[in-house]
């Protein structure tokens, strides 16, 4: 059964996707199921893509999309099933396709899907590398190229990508997750500057939420286990109201942003601007850079604490 109904939401608030036609990919656990079932309850129509893999990224004989379609559905939402890949350009199409053949349009697509291959960087091989970008950054270029035309078409649409903080800040052992994720952000910050007059809207979330890619951690000390359980507390269904938010209309003029949620907080995160500038008359020397320039930028680096960036715990 769902985890949401109707009711559950606020007055005249809880149908703010009625009728909209709602993608989401890598719905079939987690993050993404939290996702579907959330934006069903509102009346939204949703096509749950899930590629049935594991973590790793290797294929699994179950059908968890099929699984979340039917949950919808035995709540009282409208939903249907794709099982393809977002990193075949032509799996994204049909995954769009899909939503426009049965319900007539596409409002609305959640980039979701993921996997994992962690590494210390000089042990990652190609196929590490490759597997992670094809999924999380070619794969949300798919999807949204393939609604893009029906966007641009309605005049209306908004995308959703799910970045991370190890593309925001950094994390040990993710170079390949962390590139496709930091990707991420420069593709939604484009497709929102490209798409501005058509309409669309695109926007970047960076969850904070206990799902089987942490499944793996081991907690030994007393201090690890505290805060693994207060991880355990950042559930995805925490992520979903603001993932539907940003789809709905109530969001009208919002785009070209990078938000977070942990637990019960939510966050805008800053974007690259300079911070500090210094200028040398007769142009800069190696000499000059170093006893003139890096002094005076010093006290302005970013520490290298990837990870580790909140200065407080979640509410």
């Amino acid at each position: 059964m769902s985890n949401f109904t109707t009711e559950s939401l606020d007055g005249n608030l809880k149908n703010t996707l009625q009728d909209k036609v709602i993608l989401v990919t890598g719905a079939g656990n987690g993050i993404g199921r939290a996702i579907a079932h959330y934006c069903a309850a509102q009346g939204a129509r949703v096509v749950v893509n899930d590629f049935g893999t594991s973590l790793t990224g290797d294929k699994e004989e179950s059908s968890p999309a099929e699984k979340v379609v039917n949950e919808i559905k035995e709540a009282g939402g409208q939903a249907v099933a794709n099982q393809d890949s977002v990193s075949d350009p032509e799996g994204a199409q049909r995954m769009v396709d899909l939503g426009v053949e049965t319900w007539g349009r596409i409002d609305g697509v959640v980039n979701n899907a993921g996997v994992l291959r962690d590494k210390i960087f000089h042990k990652m091989s190609l196929d590490d590398w490759k597997l992670v970008i094809d999924t999380h950054l070619n794969g949300s270029f798919y999807t949204s190229i393939a609604a893009a035309q029906h966007f641009k078409a309605q005049g209306s649409g908004a995308f959703v990508h799910m970045t991370s903080p190890t593309g925001v800040v950094g994390m040990l052992g993710q170079a390949n997750y962390g590139a496709a994720k930091s990707g991420i952000i420069g593709l939604s910050k484009a497709i929102a500057l490209d798409m501005k007059r058509a309409g669309v809207r695109s926007n970047t979330v960076s969850p904070s939420a206990f799902t089987r890619m942490l499944d793996n951690i081991v907690a030994e000390t007393p201090e690890q286990k505290a805060r693994l359980a207060k991880a355990k507390l950042n559930t995805p269904e925490k992520v979903a109201p603001l993932i539907a938010y940003l789809l709905s209309d109530l969001a009208e003029g919002i785009t070209g942003q990078i938000f977070g949620v942990r637990r019960n907080e939510l966050m805008l995160f800053n974007q690259i601007r300079p911070i500090r500038s210094v200028a040398y008359g007769d142009g800069w020397t190696q000499e000059a850079i170093h006893d003139s320039a890096m002094p005076s930028m010093k006290r302005f680096f970013t520490p290298l604490d990837g990870g580790e960036y909140f200065a407080w715990d979640s509410m």
